[in-house]
């Protein structure tokens, strides 16, 4: 097999491309590209590249090459990416102008068409969540068969993941939000959705361990098929129980997690099987294919958005507190799973890269999975629903600030030696 094409988790030889990193600096568009396991590329990796090539010198900026190609985390961001949290909040304004001057679009939107989904909302998550599982890298899980090692490395992150975080979730949600069940139970719904998605943006520009995150992505996938309902009903029916409480039930939601996330990641991996290799290049489908994927599922996120406040209109206004007192929460739990990460896994020994990917990976949440249980579960229109839409609108800011908090201490701080990269 061709070097090229070798295996996507090998190890690179320090003097490959590290010392550039080290110095503080970029690689050139050609190098990176010679460099990189095409196996494993990565759109967001192309987008920088381009981004960088296009800042070519300009002599009367006084900036050298390696000045200019070095571009901080924000601008290293796709525009589509870059400002989701401001595309997000122009949903909801529409949103609710829609819902407040149209009042009986609600009672329209509300009706049944899949899993209890309306059509339109139906086909807005299934958009958002397609092109997600596209981009998950199925073909590395045969990797935790041979490497005992990295088994501990999983097995850490699967227990921040689905017992650690649920129950800072649980924790928060109770503390902030002892008189609100309904938005306890919204926010509950976000914090048993581990992240799929946007969690691999994070890691790539952080520079952690994007093989070692694909793994993680992977896993994650397919045990949210397994362990979302019975985890739901634990926290809502056994743990959150309130007197005026709707029991949650395990065929609904088992039910939407099948639509909504089985249905998708059903049809992503006949695609990576078919077009991955065989129809297209692995280099074509990790740049193009992926990348021309990608704008449809932020177009399905914010067409749900928008639908869902659309249905709420007058409501949303009058509840304008209740969606303020969800963020503290939401916040609270990004900072305490993400720093929590960062401490136990450095005292536990492990390299920046892995360090990195492991905290991105517990502090982010699958909104979308999310987002299409809870409207199918609770409606369109409940103040659950509500509480679960605040989660992406603070993702990309917050997330993005420990992007640069990270990086900032990545030199100050002596991590440890061991990684992925070292055992595979």
């Amino acid at each position: 097999m061709p070097e090229s094409f070798s295996d996507p988790l090998r190890a690179v030889p320090e003097s490959e491309l590290q010392p550039d990193l080290e110095r503080g600096e970029s690689l050139s568009v050609d190098t990176a590209r010679d460099s990189i396991d095409y196996h494993d590329y990565s759109p967001l990796l192309e987008r920088t590249s381009t981004s960088a090539t296009a800042q070519t010198v300009n002599t009367s900026s006084g900036l050298s090459p390696t000045e200019t190609n070095k571009l901080p985390p924000l601008k290293q961001l796709g525009v589509l990416d870059r400002y989701l949290a401001l595309w997000i909040f122009l949903s909801m304004v529409v949103g609710i102008s829609t819902g407040y001057f149209f009042p009986g679009i609600g009672s329209k939107l509300e009706k049944g068409g899949l899993a209890g989904v309306s059509i339109p909302i139906a086909t807005g998550l299934l958009i958002m969540m397609y092109p997600i599982m596209c981009k998950v890298q199925f073909e590395s899980l045969h990797k935790l068969l041979v490497v005992k090692t990295l088994w501990v490395q999983v097995a850490i992150s699967l227990f921040i993941n689905w017992i650690v975080a649920p129950m800072v979730m649980v924790g928060l949600a109770w503390l902030f939000l002892p008189d609100r069940p309904e938005l306890r139970e919204g926010l509950i719904m976000v914090g048993i959705a581990r992240c799929i998605a946007m969690v691999m943006i994070w890691i790539e520009l952080s520079e952690g361990d994007s093989d070692y995150g694909a793994i993680l992505t992977a896993v994650n996938s397919l045990l949210q098929m397994v362990l979302f309902a019975p985890t739901a009903m634990f926290y809502i029916n056994v743990i959150g129980k309130s007197p005026d409480h709707l029991q949650i039930s395990y065929s609904v939601v088992a039910k939407s997690v099948a639509i909504f996330l089985g249905i998708p990641l059903l049809i992503a991996v006949i695609t990576r099987v078919i077009l991955r290799g065989h129809v297209i290049s692995t280099k074509a489908y990790d740049t193009k294919f992926i990348s021309f994927l990608e704008p449809f599922s932020l177009l399905g996120l914010l067409f749900t958005i928008l639908i869902l406040f659309a249905s709420q209109g007058r409501e949303v206004i009058t509840q304008l507190t209740s969606v303020l007192r969800v963020v503290a929460p939401m916040f609270a739990y990004f900072v305490i799973l993400f720093f929590g990460t960062l401490w136990l896994c450095h005292r536990l020994g492990y390299t920046y890269k892995i360090c990195s990917a492991q905290a991105f990976t517990a502090a982010s949440n699958n909104f979308e999975l999310a987002i299409a249980v809870v409207v199918s579960f609770y409606g369109i229109s409940s103040t659950q629903a509500l509480a679960a839409t605040v989660g992406p609108l603070l993702e990309v800011p917050v997330l993005l600030s420990f992007v640069y908090i990270i990086q900032y201490y990545r030199e100050k701080i002596t991590w440890g030696t061991k990684g992925s990269s070292e055992i595979i």
